[in-house]
């Protein structure tokens, strides 16, 4: 059994996975990371636990504490070289976030073509994984909420607007959330269109502003909702194979 744990800046997602199907699955706001012990508690003793934390060293070392607490360890999963046949084209591969390593990982476990995977939280990046395993490079930009918390609090008269997207927005509600979306959705087309040719080439999207986002993108698009969770099974399972693709990465 594999318990994989993604920590990010707004929330906690974890799964509890058989090597088949998940068997379990949470989620809770980041800063209630206490709360997870509730759950580890009922996760078996010799599960095998994976944590990708990109929200700091404070919510690593809860969650490890709370780990110790019921007698367990985590790996903590970092970017490295190569893993799963993904291979780290960025300048400094360790410099690479976790978690968009983990959603690369994911993703070449699901496609096998050229694709881009979009990783909408808070953030909002966008990397590109070529149809032999090998991560091109990618963008990071504010995300929806990100741009509308921006507007709201560095201007003197515009809300944190609760519009609709409009092609041509008569009021400054829909003006506001029509710009924060034609961003997100724009740079994702963008980074897309070298691909849009090429067979088979899709989008993978995940994180919580995904299905704000969805409706409205015109490339072919494939949600999936535990993106980073299955990356990290992927590695977990290379580390129960003892010597597989990918070892403990150094850090």
């Amino acid at each position: 059994m594999i318990v994989a744990i993604d920590a990010g800046n707004s929330r906690i997602k974890w799964g509890l996975h058989d090597g088949h199907a998940w068997v379990a699955r949470g989620v809770l706001a980041t800063a209630d990371v206490a709360w997870l012990k509730e759950a580890a508690e009922d996760w078996p003793a010799d599960a095998l636990v994976v944590v990708c934390n990109v929200a700091g060293g404070a919510v690593g070392r809860a969650i490890d504490a709370l780990l110790a607490g019921l007698r367990r360890t985590a790996v903590h999963f970092h970017a490295g070289s190569e893993c799963c046949d993904v291979r780290n084209g960025y300048a400094a591969p360790s410099q690479l976030g976790a978690d968009r390593w983990a959603a690369l990982v994911g993703a070449r476990g699901l496609c096998r073509q050229d694709c881009i995977v979009v990783c909408a939280g808070t953030a909002t990046t966008i990397d590109r994984l070529d149809a032999d395993g090998r991560f091109v490079g990618g963008i990071i930009l504010p995300g929806f909420d990100l741009m509308r918390s921006a507007l709201a609090g560095n201007t003197a008269q515009l809300p944190l607007a609760e519009g609709e997207l409009r092609e041509m927005p008569t009021n400054t509600m829909d003006a506001i959330v029509s710009g924060c979306l034609n961003a997100q959705l724009g740079a994702i087309e963008r980074l897309f269109s070298p691909l849009a040719d090429m067979p088979g080439a899709c989008c993978l999207m995940t994180g919580g502003a995904a299905p704000r986002l969805l409706p409205h993108l015109r490339v072919p698009v494939r949600h999936e909702e535990n993106l980073i969770l299955s990356g990290l099974v992927r590695y977990a399972n290379s580390l129960v194979a003892n010597g597989g693709e990918c070892l403990p990465p150094e850090s």
